[in-house]
């Protein structure tokens, strides 16, 4: 089979000509033009600390890319930081961002007719928006991580950028003075990579390794380190042998390895956004995918790991405890794995896992033994009730009352609900109701750090619960429930609630419940008007028109015709 299966349509035969002539002014030569033409997706950006280190990445893949026969051609691909965007109108941009990413990624390499794509990416969305792009494609390809940060150090103890948010909340509450904040905002974040915890950027590496779309280990690196560039040199190997054997990324992700990947962010007890992206995901693969299945998972996988941001440890302590191979292996003895699925190595998930330990060492505790796990299933619980009908989703890892009935106080933003608790206006037994934050009425589901983290600072975790139609950080914990479809822009119930109603949050039940009477809420539903839209030029506006329910990933592509 031809190496350069798809390039040869703007390399070859005489009426390529001009084509060949561009290519030459890029650095191809008389014998290049047979060889594959491999995209690097290179988000590098010093926007955040997440991307600034991977041009270096970048240019290690373009080297292995050489070097394994192939001849690359880089690309860039715009990230937004959620973490300095978190708490502003900029937030509404973030979740957007992961369509744009998979847009531009499929744009550059179906226009230039690539033989296959290495795409790197550091936060949060440039996950995810890769993965879109390269299911929608179906051209070989491997993700690359951008790597995570190592842990920041203050006072005795690990911090990561959650520690900052948490510390504005004990501020406010008077629980530490202004010298304690300074020093965490200094400390917080001491170099290049992705959040440190078991947030966002990490669980979507650990899952895409899990899924087989990435090289063992790769996952939980430091940006920082050595073998990062190591590990992202060889992945332009793997890369350039699958384009000669045609391993295709729909043959990788299945059914089967979206059930890996699942099961692996059970295990590591990973980000609540997990959830909408494998929706995306499966759905640009064509696999079938709801809701539901991540609860059925949850159901037989316990959390194996001791991770924060409810847990102690922090990604790097997880990579030196033996990384997602080793929670892999212990899944996998246990029957909680398909051993069969196919991995860019070329091997199946239990060849690659083949000489893993079948326990973790006994030297470290971030990786729990099967008998002694952090919790008995897993933390991501999928509520369903008269307030969420399509269904939310609960992080429920490290809360100590999985129910509260309470009274509802009700924002109509994310701003409104912040200045609340920080002005002592939340008390022990709330519930709090943050609306027309969703998909559409954001638009773009903002996630709700700030909120969840001044709770957490004020002392009010364990006691006080928060809905949302918007998202919650992978630094979020407590009892806490996003994604609550359908959303208050369509007219869900989460729009209907009034201050002061009793809502019940039962995570052990899997409730989600607005205590009034059918009569009554068929009354407001019969009152409720829908608002107008909040922009409408630009991004956001065909977002909102064009995004689904976070029940189905909020997709922009659903239903076109």
């Amino acid at each position: 089979m031809s190496e350069n299966l798809r390039s040869r349509a703007i390399t070859q035969g005489s009426e390529r000509t001009p084509n060949r002539a561009m290519l030459r002014a890029t650095g191809f030569g008389d014998g290049d033009f047979t060889k594959p033409i491999v995209g690097i997706s290179n988000s590098f950006s010093t926007i955040t600390p997440c991307n600034m280190g991977i041009n270096q990445l970048a240019q290690r893949a373009e080297t292995g890319i050489r070097e394994a026969g192939g001849m690359p051609q880089m690309f860039g691909t715009i990230t937004v930081s959620d973490g300095i965007s978190m708490g502003t109108e900029g937030m509404k941009y973030s979740l957007v961002s992961r369509e744009v990413i998979a847009d531009s990624i499929e744009t550059a390499c179906t226009a230039q007719s690539m033989d296959g794509v290495i795409a790197i990416g550091g936060c949060d969305k440039n996950m995810p928006g890769a993965m879109i792009a390269i299911a929608r494609m179906n051209i070989p390809a491997v993700f690359v991580y951008g790597g995570t940060i190592k842990p920041g150090h203050h006072d005795g103890r690990d911090l990561t950028v959650v520690s900052a948010f948490e510390a504005v909340g004990a501020y406010k509450a008077d629980k530490i003075d202004d010298k304690e904040l300074l020093e965490i905002e200094r400390k917080a974040c001491p170099g290049a990579g992705s959040c440190g915890g078991m947030f966002t950027a990490n669980t979507m590496s650990s899952a895409f390794e899990a899924l087989g779309m990435s090289l063992p280990y790769s996952s939980t690196m430091a940006a920082e380190d050595a073998e990062k560039a190591d590990s992202t040199e060889k992945s332009a190997f793997f890369l350039v042998e699958a384009i000669r054997k045609q391993i295709l990324p729909r043959q990788i992700i299945t059914r089967k390895s979206i059930e890996n990947a699942i099961s692996v962010i059970m295990a590591i007890g990973g980000s609540t956004n997990a959830v909408l992206h494998f929706l995306a995901i499966a759905r640009a693969a064509g696999v079938e995918l709801t809701l539901d299945d991540f609860e059925t998972i949850r159901t037989r996988v316990p959390v194996l790991c001791d991770l924060k941001p409810s847990g102690r440890y922090v990604a790097t302590d997880l990579h030196k405890a033996g990384g997602i191979p080793q929670v892999m292996k212990i899944l996998l003895e246990h029957d909680l794995l398909h051993g069969d699925c196919l991995t860019i190595t070329g091997q199946t998930v239990a060849e690659v896992l083949a000489d893993v330990p079948a326990e973790p060492s006994s030297n470290q505790d971030v990786i729990r033994p099967w008998d002694n796990p952090m919790y008995k299933q897993g933390h991501l619980a999928i509520l369903k009730g008269n307030l969420a009908q399509e269904g939310g989703v609960a992080k429920i890892t490290g809360v100590k009352n999985p129910k509260i009935t309470g009274p509802a106080r009700v924002f109509e933003s994310e701003e409104d609900c912040l200045d609340a608790i920080l002005a002592g206006k939340i008390k022990a037994g709330d519930v709090v109701v943050v609306r027309y934050e969703g998909p559409k009425g954001g638009p773009g589901m903002r996630e709700m750090l700030a909120p969840t983290s001044a709770i957490i600072g004020a002392g009010l975790g364990d006691s006080v619960g928060l809905i949302t139609d918007g998202r919650f950080s992978g630094g979020t914990y407590g009892l806490v429930v996003g994604h609550v479809a359908p959303e208050a822009a369509v007219g869900g119930t989460i729009a209907l609630v009034e201050e002061g109603d009793s809502i019940t949050i039962d995570a052990t039940a899997r409730l989600l419940q607005l205590n009034i009477s059918d009569e009554e809420l068929e009354r407001r539903r019969a009152n409720w008007k829908s608002r107008s839209p909040r922009y409408n030029t630009g991004v956001l506006a065909k977002y909102a028109k064009l995004v689904s329910s976070s029940s189905l990933g909020a997709v922009t592509d659903l239903d076109l015709f």
